[in-house]
């Protein structure tokens, strides 16, 4: 079996790392010796077990993307830097040719669509990586589009939890927005109760000592305007490894698109899923 090369960028990010030591284990893959990190970053190397990886800041990458591809040949990169950097890199891919997987969240996700349309390569790009939350979501789709309105005399509450150091609003949550504003409700991303302080986490949600570094959790209250009926649904995940199962999986089927020649086209986690990847 040929290995897809991939190159994991925003190490050393935690969610860059993790992806890439499963990348390493995973007999599907090569793990390429370089990251896209950020501009803050002073040190030259960040080491994975027994593995270097060069770390590229903004202002050289440009000076050493084309050494990299005449070496490598073809690869899939990987986005988990930082919400400010998404269309940046964005563009940075679309104009050395470079497949990628979206899995940083945040930035302007309508520009983020139209330059991988108007250039010459495939991107998979999703607020979540997490095929099972994925799969949720297209559950909630389904009842959104089949069941409009449903929900019409309903309030909604929507909690969500993770580490300390995710900038932004999760973009699972802005998601699913959309669904409930189809199923009669009407609410916004600012009415999102956003939780980022690890002692709450904690003492008040529950969240074991272990995770709060690392961790998504849900929580989605529906109430009716006379208090007699509640539905919640909840989806809690620890650590990070589903994400990085997920966007493995997500590479592969990038990569193969776009070895069939593929150009021009944004999949999503569903693209992924309909497939069985």
């Amino acid at each position: 079996m040929i290995k897809t090369k991939i190159m994991v960028n925003g190490i050393p990010g935690d969610m860059a790392v993790n992806v890439a030591k499963h990348a390493m284990c995973d007999e599907r893959f090569e793990l390429i010796d370089t990251s896209l990190t950020g501009p803050d970053i002073t040190q030259e190397e960040y080491k994975i077990d027994s593995k270097s990886i060069r770390l590229l800041t903004p202002e050289i990458r440009d000076n050493t993307i084309v050494e990299i591809k005449e070496k490598e040949g073809f690869f899939v990169s990987i986005d988990y830097t930082h919400p400010s950097a998404v269309n940046g890199n964005a563009e940075f891919y679309c104009k050395y040719a470079l497949p990628f997987v979206m899995g940083t969240t945040g930035g302007d996700r309508n520009a983020l669509d139209e330059t991988v349309s108007s250039s010459f390569i495939p991107a998979v790009i999703a607020p979540n990586m997490a095929k099972q939350i994925v799969g949720f979501q297209a559950m909630m789709r389904y009842a959104a589009e089949t069941f409009p309105n449903l929900f019409s005399d309903f309030s909604l509450e929507i909690k969500e939890s993770h580490q300390k150091g995710k900038a932004d609003t999760s973009g699972t949550a802005k998601a699913m927005i959309d669904y409930f504003n189809q199923l009669g409700i009407p609410f916004s991303v600012s009415d999102i109760l956003k939780e980022r302080d690890p002692m709450f986490q904690k003492d008040d949600w529950g969240i074991p000592e272990e995770h709060l570094n690392g961790h998504a959790w849900h929580t989605y209250t529906l109430k009716s305007q006379d208090k007699t009926a509640e539905l919640v649904f909840t989806h809690n995940i620890n650590g990070r490894d589903i994400y990085s199962k997920g966007t493995l999986d997500a590479a592969f089927f990038l990569a193969n698109k776009a070895k069939e020649g593929a150009r021009k086209k944004v999949y999503s986690m569903i693209d992924i899923l309909k497939e069985g990847g």
